[in-house]
């Protein structure tokens, strides 16, 4: 018998193709999700969550900061203005490579962003996360 997912669905929102594979195969080994849905940028994930209201919105949203185009910051600046549905339901987990105290700090102040993780992310990462 094998344990059901902690959160049927996830989102990562990653420009960065490989590090999207790494960390969707990383959730999935580790019993974190049984899909996560790549978007490749900022606006892509956006349109998602406003399309998606009230089907298949994700629980998680692992979202790198440092993204051409619209960055994790901006896109955070969007998802305050989303439904409060949306707002309600979705974690908004920000991932970096950035070791930066202004991110840490710029993230920490934001009431969306649930927490501020260093890539790559671990299963002892992903243990700690409780939502």
């Amino acid at each position: 018998m094998t344990e059901s997912p902690r959160y049927p669905l996830t989102m990562i929102v990653d420009d960065n193709e490989l590090d999207s594979f790494v960390l969707k195969n990383i959730l999935s080994a580790n019993g974190f999700t049984s899909e996560a849905v790549l978007m490749p940028d900022g606006r892509s994930a956006l349109d998602y969550l406003k399309v998606n209201i009230s089907e298949k919105l994700p629980r998680v949203i692992f979202l790198d900061i440092m993204m051409p185009g619209m960055d994790g910051f901006e896109f955070l600046e969007h998802f305050e203005k989303l439904p409060q549905e949306v707002r309600d339901k979705c974690r908004i987990i920000l991932i970096s490579t950035s070791e930066s105290f202004k991110d840490l700090n710029r993230a920490n102040k934001n009431r969306f962003v649930y927490r501020f993780l260093n890539k790559p992310i671990t299963e002892a990462m992903l243990n700690a996360i409780s939502i």
